[in-house]
């Protein structure tokens, strides 16, 4: 019997669509293609969500909301890295100690509501959580970072929103699936599973994060309709 042939590609993968105009889809895929690319800088971005993750197995609602609470410095850090990695840049002392303490305060919330209730957590993170990307790209104070995360939100919240909701759908699920196969396949106990399924995925949540602020940036200022038309005449989408 003969062996089945498949059509191969026609060519390069097409163009992404601009930031104004992808999609949560797109988004995604650029996330992974951006990790694929500087996987071994991104790694050790996931070390700070593995030993939250660890020290709340097993504990109760209240425990998991206190070990939240006490890792978002070490998140906030995690995201300012993935931030540097994402605009390609090295930020300064000031932006650093900006985004800490914006960052920070700015997770505390979703810390306390993400144990009971995840999507609240997220809806919120969508709104303020962009305050990071804001003092490192764009090297602003606490309050002007709080007030630009608000405007860069409010120009497209469905898709802050929803982006932010599928990075962490996909990574839960893809956690959940890799650790099983840890588990199995190299015989580990539960807990190291899930500390190196959380290693090799978080950094998908902060490098995701960080191109969500890009996408809302680009559009500031652009209706919904000039968005649409922009999209049906980029030649990424009539490439595909």
């Amino acid at each position: 019997m003969p062996r089945p042939r498949y059509p191969k590609g026609s060519g390069p993968r097409p163009p992404a669509l601009p930031p104004a105009t992808q999609t949560v889809g797109q988004l995604v895929a650029e996330t992974l293609r951006l990790y694929g690319s500087r996987f071994f800088a991104a790694l050790p971005v996931g070390l700070p969500l593995a030993v939250a993750d660890e020290f709340a197995l097993d504990l109760s609602t209240v425990g998991r909301v206190l070990v939240l609470a006490a890792a978002a410095p070490f998140l906030t850090a995690a995201y300012v890295v993935a931030c540097a990695i994402v605009f390609d840049m090295r930020p300064g002392a000031r932006a650093w100690a900006a985004a800490m303490v914006t960052g920070t305060l700015a997770f505390l919330p979703a810390a306390a509501v993400f144990p009971w209730f995840a999507l609240a957590a997220v809806a919120w993170l969508a709104l303020v959580g962009h305050v990071v990307p804001a003092a490192v790209k764009e090297g602003l104070a606490p309050v002007p970072a709080l007030r630009r995360a608000v405007e860069v939100a409010r120009a497209d919240y469905v898709h802050a929103a929803g982006g932010l909701a599928t990075l962490v759908l996909v990574f839960g699920l893809t956690r959940l699936l890799l650790g099983l196969l840890l588990r199995e396949q190299a015989d580990n106990t539960i807990r190291v599973s899930i500390f190196l399924a959380d290693v090799v995925l978080a950094p998908i949540l902060f490098l995701g994060g960080a191109l969500i602020y890009l996408n809302l940036a680009a559009r500031v200022g652009v209706d919904r309709e000039e968005r649409r038309r922009t999209r049906r005449g980029s030649p990424g989408r009539m490439a595909e």
